[in-house]
């Protein structure tokens, strides 16, 4: 199995005045093509710290990090930034979407940063983006003519524009009620399905049972790391949760 993310003995230390804030610790994690990890922990743990590395946004004191075999540990800001742009798609929590930009709009926003990839590719490429999670029918609104849901949704179809390695989540539920929680969650293990590998930060116990692996961090370190047996498929959860009544 390819692993796309191999991390060896990883530390990152921040300096706040004369004080040192080792927020990790020696981390070791490897993450294969096709798993869907839960990453959880609480507020100070060093999951967020962590997800900044993985996503390039920031790089190590020390350690190693191969992304898709090649070493970011080392890059500059630029150098982080094209591969970012090439191999990560990102997920967050309050959609990150341009707020006078159409959804089609805002999917094809990745792409013009690829001079490689012309007007009528990238079109094409966002269409079909835009497609695959189910918005055919949204492409010309605006984020605020969309539901939280679906704004959610877009916000998934630009991650997967660039057809990236690995798209990292970050609370992308955190803002959803339930069954709109469990409608993203089922469009995620269908994405995993289908190969994508999918890193996924929560803290809610029910969201990481939706996954394949989940991994425990505290203070800096990974605490437990274990397979999911009984997974939650999402949309079998959809059709047990009562319809609300207008």
């Amino acid at each position: 199995m390819k692993a796309i993310i191999d991390i060896s003995s990883l530390k990152k230390d921040y300096y706040v005045g004369e004080v040192t804030v080792h927020a990790l610790r020696g981390v070791d994690l490897k993450i294969n093509q096709g798993e869907f990890v839960a990453i959880m922990g609480a507020s100070g743990s060093g999951k967020s710290t962590m997800l900044n590395i993985i996503g390039c946004l920031d790089r190590p004191t020390e350690g190693t990090y191969i992304l898709d075999g090649v070493n970011v540990a080392g890059m500059s800001r630029n150098e982080r930034a094209a591969i970012r742009n090439l191999k990560i798609g990102f997920v967050f929590q309050s959609y990150n979407l341009l707020s006078r930009t159409s959804a089609l709009e805002n999917v094809e926003l990745p792409l013009m940063y690829n001079s490689a990839v012309k007007t009528k590719e990238r079109r094409e490429r966002a269409v079909a983006a835009l497609e695959a999670v189910g918005l055919a029918d949204r492409m010309g609104h605006m984020p605020n003519q969309l539901s939280g849901g679906q704004q959610q949704r877009v916000a998934i179809a630009r991650s997967l524009v660039n057809d990236p390695v690995v798209i990292l989540a970050d609370e992308a539920t955190g803002n959803l009620d339930s069954r709109t929680s469990y409608e993203i969650m089922s469009l995620f293990q269908d994405l995993n399905s289908k190969g994508k590998t999918i890193v996924f930060v929560t803290h809610e116990p029910d969201i990481a049972r939706c996954m394949t692996r989940s991994i425990v961090f505290r203070d800096g370190h990974i605490i437990r790391e274990e397979e999911i047996i009984n997974r939650i498929v999402a949309g079998e959860v959809l059709e047990a949760l009562p319809v609300e009544e207008d």
